[in-house]
């Protein structure tokens, strides 16, 4: 059966703490729509508390039990609500994706000295100043929670830089004395290893050790059955190489997971795949940037193109697909939002070809209101269920027009197979092949056009409307 993952949460939420009871109540509902795995938002409690999307992290024992930054429950609920929760998505058949932060902490409960350098936030190779004595928050105490679970204290030496001294109430970049940045990360800004926060340092053995005790704790109290990695390019790749094959290895589990490599470069991509040895996929962030560019091209787009230098195109068993997410969302760090009208016809090509892993932004699915975004409604639930019960065998494209492409599925034993045609321009037709076993059918248009009969050399003409997308599947399926 074909997957599909649905991402449960954008960035503008209400903090009223009720999303884990959402997800139990709706769980029935996303596993009737054909989705088989859900992407729930970091769990643990942020420095925001309440108000923390989740990416703030502060204490990731804490899944809304102790009484820390002002608050007991998360952004979204308790410890009892967020396991409630997973137990009724796996009674559904969904899998549950825990999503990892483990780049930086925020929120420190106490400051400490300590000597450090200023770095040049473009190059972050380049020191622009001699040591000096900072005050940064690097010690986390966790006073609420009071060495539940685990007696560990964060403190400097499990750092490796800040971006506070609170003593002169600068924000720089500081680099402490005696660390240096990971070597194997992100050449963005020279070394893209520092985010934000205290930055974690993947060298120092003692933060390491937690961090593997943690993953276990984590598993063995949610039952989560995989993860999406939070900022992958910031953290050194052996880290994750070896915290997910210790993870595999002692629990027997596959652990599906995507990271988070945001760079709209494909080779940038394939070379991280490659360090981690495919212990991953990641975000097929390439093909969002196309859907982007061709949504705001006002039909100029060389529709032959949409998939050219992707993930999908190159590495399609480690590529999720995605039209959007929260990051990509008006006035997020990523901000890049796929232009409604373009929506559809971009999910269409995640959800109705064989290649990728896709996944469903909660946005488009209930919309933002923060943002005006009214969700996309019938189509994309439409899709969704296609995908699950016609989207099977041998896939045949059409990508010869600079508007109007289009493909088909023969079918198979799994599904009786679809036809779909889109184009970012104005409306057209095309002649495709679905298969000699299926002539003589009538089919019929889930949404767009009109029925067509399948001739005896398996071929017919489709046709779809003008900026629209439209799919056929066989009349008596």
């Amino acid at each position: 059966m074909n997957g599909t993952m649905v991402q449960y949460f954008e960035w503008y939420l209400e903090s009223d703490s009720t999303l884990w009871k959402k997800v139990t109540a709706d769980a029935k509902n996303l596993a009737e729509q054909g989705f088989t795995a859900i992407w729930l938002p970091p769990a643990y409690k942020g420095a925001d508390g309440v108000n923390d999307v989740g990416y703030g992290v502060y204490d990731t024992y804490d899944l809304g039990e102790f009484d820390q930054k002002g608050t007991v429950p998360t952004k979204y609920g308790t410890r009892k609500e967020y396991l409630g929760a997973v137990k009724e998505l796996h009674r559904q058949g969904i899998d549950v994706y825990a999503d990892i932060v483990l780049n930086h902490r925020m929120g420190a409960d106490e400051t400490e000295w300590l000597d450090a350098v200023e770095v040049n936030p473009s190059d972050r190779n380049q020191v622009t100043s001699g040591n000096e004595k900072i005050e940064a928050y690097t010690k986390f105490t966790f006073p609420g929670r009071k060495g539940k679970y685990s007696d560990f204290i964060w403190i400097h030496e499990n750092f490796d830089g800040v971006d506070w001294d609170a003593s002169s109430q600068r924000n720089r970049i500081f680099e402490f004395v005696g660390k240096s940045w990971q070597k194997d990360v992100d050449t963005e800004s020279g070394n893209y290893d520092y985010l934000m926060g205290a930055d974690v340092d993947f060298d120092n053995q003692a933060a390491v050790d937690e961090l593997y005790r943690w993953g276990e704790w984590y598993y063995e109290t949610v039952g989560m059955d995989g993860f999406r990695l939070d900022a992958v390019k910031h953290i050194e790749s052996d880290f994750y190489l070896g915290w997910l094959s210790h993870l595999r290895e002692k629990y027997g589990r596959e652990f599906f997971t995507v990271g988070e490599y945001w760079n709209g470069n494909v080779d940038v991509l394939l070379k991280y795949l490659d360090r981690v040895q495919y212990c991953m996929s990641l975000f097929d962030a390439p093909l969002h940037y196309n859907f982007y560019t061709a949504s705001r091209s006002g039909g100029n787009y060389d529709m032959r193109t949409i998939f050219d230098n992707t993930m999908v195109q190159r590495r399609p068993d480690k590529a999720v697909t995605l039209v959007g997410n929260h990051d990509t969302e008006g006035g997020q760090a990523l901000e890049s939002w796929i232009e409604g009208w373009f929506r559809p016809l971009a999910y269409a090509m995640i959800l109705l070809r064989q290649e990728g892993y896709p996944c469903v932004f909660y946005g488009d699915l209930y919309g933002i209101p923060h943002n005006g975004v009214n969700p996309i409604g019938e189509k994309l639930t439409k899709m969704v269920k296609l995908r699950q019960t016609h989207a099977y065998g041998w896939q045949h494209d059409y990508l010869d027009d600079p508007n109007v492409i289009g493909w088909t599925r023969e079918g198979d034993q799994e599904g009786p197979g679809l036809a779909c045609l889109l184009t970012d321009s104005a409306a057209g037709s095309k002649i495709m092949y679905v298969g000699k076993g299926h002539a003589g059918e009538t089919w019929t248009p889930v949404f767009g056009g009109e029925e067509v009969r399948i001739g005896d050399d398996g071929c017919a003409l489709f046709s779809v409307g003008g900026g629209d997308v439209a799919v056929y599947i066989p009349k008596n399926s």
